[in-house]
């Protein structure tokens, strides 16, 4: 069909979903030599980088802003259109409005974790590309819903998690999946983030500019605090997923990628907020184990991940050998970020930027590569080319490492050990930690059991 019709039907999608009728994206834009028009949903912290990128790329233009505070504007604005002589975007306070903007063609989600696939699902049935912020979805049942969506609108929805556009990635899962480091049977992630106590804050009154029922959207009503809001919402159940689901969601990713893995049929998490007396109700320590089937491998037929979590004081991984050429992860000085892989004829060891293998019992260097990508162009060039796949990010990849996010966080909450179907997309026997697949949502932000 073409952008018309198809626009009707996404119109027609629509109603009921808690979105008025909409005047959908300019039929008119044709592709591949025309200016692509971006709206950036949350500007605070992250979002500024997706301005920055998308304002760098040729023929695309940031056309609106939208956050719910309102004070964030004049800055933004300042800051990236005004002293750069470029035009001004349009300003927005609600996404519910801006999807009604007939100029805007895609959209750029980089909202709090709880808003993810409402706002992406709502901006598909618009007519709207769409790249959402990881995790893509906030609990399991919110995934299988963007699937859902992206099955059925025709149009680019792109996962957040941008190393899948890094050559360094792309080799590396090309080498690990060619045999050369024979049987792949584990994998680990590492996140290791320097992160203090946030201490305790009181309930008050809303910031002046701010429209917090808008921002709280599918969350249940309750009273503003700080420690519920900039960025420290990653760590209330309500709007975030703790430290894995944050930073970790990318070495997730990068795990399952290349351990060459779907989902798991047994689950283990162990951990706890330790150390502080704070308002944080996620682990800020987690340890988290992963069994899936692996028909094709030797011995038992499985195929393991393992994933850290820790937050305070913590040793680099370096110093665990004295060959600390061979433990290079992703390192600052507060930070060791990375992934492990461990086969039959040797390990690698990779970081965002670069992997270098080491074979045998001398563990003597073997293959490495590396090599950064443009996650913003791969987006830009997909809805030109009317083409998923230069998106470089199927966003069944995106759900499907949020899952293994949730299913650890599941198992941490309910503090035991789980077995799942990957065919039902449910734990087996277990309604009490099936309940935990999905939330109460607030209306009317609710995600459609329909798309």
């Amino acid at each position: 069909m073409n952008r018309r019709e198809f626009s009707k039907k996404a119109l027609a999608g629509s109603i009921g979903m808690g979105l008025s009728p909409m005047v959908l994206a300019n039929p008119n834009w044709k592709g591949a030599n025309d200016r692509v028009n971006v709206a950036v949903i949350g500007i605070r912290g992250f979002g500024q980088s997706h301005i920055r990128e998308f304002n760098e790329l040729n023929n695309v233009r940031v056309a609106a802003l939208c956050d719910v505070d309102s004070t964030l504007f004049r800055d933004r604005v300042k800051n990236h259109f005004t002293e750069k002589d470029l035009p001004e975007p349009k300003i927005y306070t609600d996404l519910r409005k801006l999807y009604e903007d007939k100029d805007i063609d895609a959209i750029s989600i980089v909202t709090p974790n709880h808003w993810h696939t409402l706002a992406a699902i709502w901006a598909l049935q618009a007519g709207k590309h769409v790249t959402v912020e990881k995790p893509v979805c906030h609990n399991v049942f919110e995934g299988l819903k963007l699937i859902e969506a992206s099955e059925k609108y025709d149009l680019i929805l792109q996962d957040g998690c941008e190393q899948r556009s890094n050559p360094c990635g792309q080799s590396m899962a090309e080498y690990l999946h060619s045999g050369q480091m024979g049987e792949v049977y584990m994998a680990k992630g590492l996140c290791y983030k320097w992160r203090d106590t946030i201490g305790k804050t009181p309930d008050e009154p809303v910031p002046p500019g701010v429209d917090y029922d808008l921002w709280l959207g599918p969350a249940q009503k309750r009273a503003f605090s700080k420690n519920r809001f900039h960025y420290n919402w990653h760590w209330n159940w309500e709007y975030g997923n703790g430290d894995i689901g944050n930073q970790g969601v990318h070495e997730m990713d990068i795990a399952r990628w290349g351990l060459g893995v779907s989902l798991p049929t047994k689950i283990s998490a162990m951990g706890g907020h330790i150390m502080f007396d704070d308002d944080q109700n996620t682990p800020n320590n987690l340890m988290a184990l992963y069994e899936f089937p692996n028909p094709q491998g030797a011995g038992d037929k499985k195929k393991i991940l393992q994933f850290e979590v820790r937050h305070w004081i913590t040793n680099s991984k370096q110093i665990l050998s004295d060959r600390s050429e061979a433990h290079d992860y992703m390192v600052s000085a507060d930070d060791t970020v990375g992934n492990l892989f461990y086969g039959s004829k040797g390990f690698m060891a990779k970081h965002v930027n670069e992997w270098q293998v080491y074979l045998g019992k001398e563990r003597e260097p073997g293959p490495k590569s590396g090599g950064l990508g443009n996650h913003y162009q791969a987006y830009i060039d997909a809805i030109r080319a009317g083409d998923q796949k230069l998106s470089n990010s199927d966003i069944k990849d995106g759900v499907y490492t949020c899952i293994l996010i949730h299913l650890a966080n599941i198992s941490y909450r309910l503090g035991r050990s789980l077995d799942f179907d990957p065919d039902q997309m449910k734990f087996v026997n277990d309604p009490e930690a099936d309940a935990l697949l999905t939330r109460e949502y607030r209306e009317p932000f609710v995600v459609p059991q329909t798309v």
